[in-house]
């Protein structure tokens, strides 16, 4: 399957046994909505928000207990009225209403399925219609009330990201001194974060990532140019009660620089709005997706290079010697014309 023609609500195989598994997942925040300093029941809390969930006129029937996810924040009796006092996590995974199968009905007329650019507006309308009939709700649990919030997490709203960089390199054009070179740069690469290592190493040989491996499986969103991993040791920590089977240590994070824009696009679009997962392991994993506005692998290019000349000059004649990149050189010559 193509990822250019890749649907909302599809699957997408990768090599070796990952899937990327369509979902919508909310970022929830609760705050108290009364004068109560009562504790906050976790387990009631979640149960009250179920059953608001699978009634109409929201009706998300199979909406399974596990993908939901309630935790109440430390140190309640410190915070201020206006503070949150729990958050969560709300993942739909069946969105097989977005996209009823074709069938014959009494006319034996079979019904006719959406483009992929249909079935993509109606899921991102029912998105809207479904965060703006929870944002601001009130739970009132034996007599405590509590408001919710609702937030899309940045890397999975793709229309977002996509104006993001579109804002950015148009600000850059913009602010260009010299309006003859003036040329219209878009993003080629992509950072994704919260991996395991496991799922990208040499299977019965090491427990780490392998570039091959990981250029392999990157290989199916699009032709790459470049591709970078390291470990994320940093990632274990941020997950604060999430993802408790990928502790700290075990993540790696990985930039991917695609050959062109429309693959880079199709990647960040295929990612974005997706869970990972593998088979034979029931984990569904939320990993971070963003594009690098930071040059990673422009700066990984040069600045090594700088780096080594400098050095080897200082030792052979006790002194630095002032090394010009190529980026620096090109910006120089734009004055000199």
């Amino acid at each position: 399957m193509s990822t250019a023609t890749l649907r909302p609500t599809s699957p997408l195989p990768l090599p070796s046994g990952l899937t990327l598994a369509p979902r919508l997942k909310l970022l929830l925040t609760f705050f108290r909505a009364d004068l109560s300093v009562r504790p906050v029941d976790e387990w009631q809390l979640k149960s009250a928000l179920l059953a608001f969930l699978r009634d109409p006129p929201l009706s998300l029937a199979v909406l399974p207990d596990s993908d939901l996810s309630v935790r109440g924040l430390p140190d309640l009796h410190k915070r201020r009225r206006d503070e949150p006092v729990a958050s969560g996590v709300l993942h739909v995974r069946d969105l097989s209403f977005i996209r009823p199968r074709g069938r014959k009905g009494e006319d034996d007329e079979a019904e006719e399925e959406m483009s992929p650019e249909q079935e993509e507006e109606k899921y991102f309308q029912w998105r809207s219609t479904l965060v703006e009939k929870l944002a601001g709700i009130e739970l009132n649990l034996e007599g405590v009330k509590f408001r919710m919030s609702v937030e899309i997490p940045p890397s999975d709203d793709f229309r977002a990201m996509r104006k993001s960089w579109e804002n950015f390199y148009a600000s850059e054009l913009l602010s260009s001194r010299n309006p003859v070179r003036k040329i219209a740069k878009r993003p080629d690469t992509i950072v994704v974060r919260g991996v395991p290592s496991r799922w990208f190493a040499e299977t019965r040989i090491s427990s780490k990532a392998s570039t091959l491996v990981t250029h392999t499986i990157f290989s199916a969103l699009g032709k790459i140019r470049n591709l970078n991993i390291s470990s994320d040791d940093e990632w274990g920590a941020k997950q604060d009660g999430a993802n408790k089977e990928i502790i700290s240590g075990l993540n790696c994070k990985v930039w991917v620089q695609f050959e062109n824009y429309d693959d880079f696009n199709s990647a960040m679009k295929a990612l974005c709005g997706r869970s990972l997962e593998k088979e034979g392991s029931r984990l569904k994993l939320d990993y971070e997706v963003t594009w690098d506005r930071e040059g990673f692998f422009r700066n990984a290019q040069y600045e090594p290079v700088r780096s080594n000349l400098e050095e080897r000059d200082s030792s052979a004649h006790g002194r630095k010697k002032h090394y010009t990149p190529r980026i620096e050189s090109d910006h120089r010559k734009r004055f000199r014309d």
